[in-house]
This record gives structure tokens, sequence and C-alpha cells, in this order.
């Protein structure tokens, strides 16, 4: 198996320097950018497989720098984000979230636990041909290839993140079962609990928003009030 390549986008130098040498230790080869420009500058340099994106940099924020990051052509944008947020920081973590992140962890944290999350999100971004094949799932003009881990609506290309791809795989796969969003986060999750990820419903904000004709009244994912989510078994 081929080493993966992380960067990490810290302006701390000391924390950069510790988790660097813990990642390495664990098999992962870890560059690191000490602001904004500079990890926008590496990435398009050379290819990583996932960012560790601190949200206090020096230059431009860590909001903004994952902004440009999913606005990159190609492939670029699609590279899973790890966000580091300040604790009890909810707002930064929510906005996050909506540009595009994949996960976030707050500091202070246990190397061990970004460990935990960098594999859990690099196994929910795995490589096509890595898992058994499938056949696209439709849905109306909805399909959901997850061979190639993409998603069109008509046709055209609808973005999500590694994240939000498996937890829209997750409700359709179970098309017309109410699922609770414990249920939802375990089924992503699989059977090691190392994503714990309570913004559930900030991702189905953004799944309605890239696969919904009206996100005010979504016809494909389903409020179940009280309870969670379901996703409509018969779609335009």
């Amino acid at each position: 198996m081929s080493t993966q390549h992380l960067l990490m986008i810290e302006d701390d130098t000391r924390l950069a320097a510790m988790v660097g040498e813990y990642l390495t230790q664990s098999g992962y080869a870890v560059a690191h950018a000490g602001d904004g420009e500079s990890g926008l500058a590496a990435l398009q340099d050379r290819p990583v497989d996932l960012v560790i994106l601190d949200l206090m940099l020096p230059d431009i924020d860590g909001l903004e720098v994952c902004r440009r990051i999913r606005a990159l052509p190609n492939e670029g944008a699609r590279v899973p984000v790890l966000m580091l947020t300040a604790k009890g920081d909810p707002m930064d973590r929510i906005v996050g979230l909506e540009l595009g992140a994949d996960d976030y962890l707050p500091k202070p944290f246990e190397p061990r636990e970004l460990l935990a999350r960098i594999r859990a999100v690099l196994r929910r971004h795995q490589a096509p041909g890595t898992a058994p094949e499938h056949k696209p799932m439709r849905f109306g003009s909805l399909e959901i290839d997850r061979d190639a881990r993409s998603v069109t609506v008509g046709g055209q290309p609808a973005e999500l993140t590694s994240y939000q791809f498996d937890l829209l795989v997750t409700l359709a796969e179970r098309a017309g079962r109410v699922l609770t969003r414990d249920q939802i986060m375990e089924a992503v999750r699989g059977r090691e609990l190392e994503a714990f990820d309570r913004s559930i419903d900030v991702h189905m904000g953004r799944i309605r928003a890239a696969i919904e004709q009206d996100v005010k009244n979504p016809r494909r994912i389903l409020t179940v009030r009280g309870v969670g989510y379901v996703f409509a078994k018969q779609q335009d």
C-alpha cells in the first residue's frame, strides 16, 4: 500500500512538529505550511490525500482557505479537509462544514484522536476500485454511483464532500426507512467509533442544496420531526 500524503496548514510550529512526528511514525508522509497562502500553493504544487486545516491563521483564515480549496480545478477540489477549531466555537465549525470540510476536531486534542479521525475520513474517501463494485442507484433524475463516488441530478454533477456522499449513500441504501441521526452516523462510521459529528443537520442541509430542486420543500430527503430522516423511494 502506497504512503498517503497529508498537508498540515498550521501556524503553531511546535504543534505542527509534534503532530507531524506522530503522524509520520503512524505511516503517513506529512508536509507543513505555516499560513494559508503557503498551504494553497503547496496544494497546487503536489496533490495530497488529506488537508489538516487550522482556522486561526496569520494571513487568511481557515474558512477562506477551505473555500479556495473547494474552488480548485478538477480533483484538487475533492481533497478531504479536516478542520482544527477553537474549543467552544460552534459557529466556525458549522460554517466550515457548510463550506465543504469533511470533519472537525476542537483544540486542544489528543494526537490519537486526530489519527483516528484522519483514518476515518480517508476510509470514507477511498479510491474507486478499492471496494466491491456496485451498480449505480437511480431515483428519478438522481443517480448515485458508489464506485465512482459521484452524484448527478438530471445528468449534472452534484458537489458533495466525501462525508456527505457517504451520508447520502447511507440514506439511499435504506430508502423508505426512517433513520435516527445516531443510526445514520453509526452506519457511516461502520464498526469503528472514530468519527463523532453532531452537526449532521448541517451536512443534510448541504446535501439537500446539491440534490433538491427546492431546498425549502425537499422531496428526496425528508425530515421526520423528533426522529431523523427518510430517503424517499419514489422521486422525480
